[in-house]
């Protein structure tokens, strides 16, 4: 089973928080929410807590296996831009894009993955020719 978590409009750019969301992907939930704990960047600590949010929800759903939950996703997303205005020199003006991201954290249990694995194959193997 899939546990979801969003983090929507973060105050951050996207593109400083990939190396994280890279970090962290296929890692062990304990595993990755340690790895992000000794960074000392703001995106490091915007990810864990989307990712301690959806071991949360994992945990009120009833998972079985807390212990074996894996990072199946994690995208940042980009986020509506807030255009400013920064004053220049000689009365000029300099555009400024306030960048937002949205945040997404899906957690999966191992055999699920590996299920939907096996029942893709399956139903590759299944299907004629033609429809491939």
């Amino acid at each position: 089973m899939l546990y979801k978590a969003q983090h929507r409009f973060a105050d951050m750019g996207p593109r400083k928080m990939r190396p994280f969301a890279h970090l962290i992907y296929g890692k062990n939930v304990d595993v990755a929410i340690e790895a992000l704990r000794f960074y000392p960047n703001r995106g490091a600590r915007l990810i864990e807590g989307v990712l301690k949010s959806a071991y949360g929800n994992a945990e009120d759903k009833g998972c079985q296996n807390l212990e074996g939950l894996v990072v199946h996703e994690i995208r940042i997303d980009g986020g509506p831009m807030f255009k400013r205005i920064q004053p220049r020199a000689r009365g000029t003006a300099f555009g400024i894009l306030r960048r937002l991201a949205h945040i997404t954290v899906i957690l999966a249990d191992p055999e699920a993955i590996a299920e939907a694995a096996g029942t893709a194959q399956a139903n590759k193997i299944t299907q004629p020719a033609a429809a491939q």
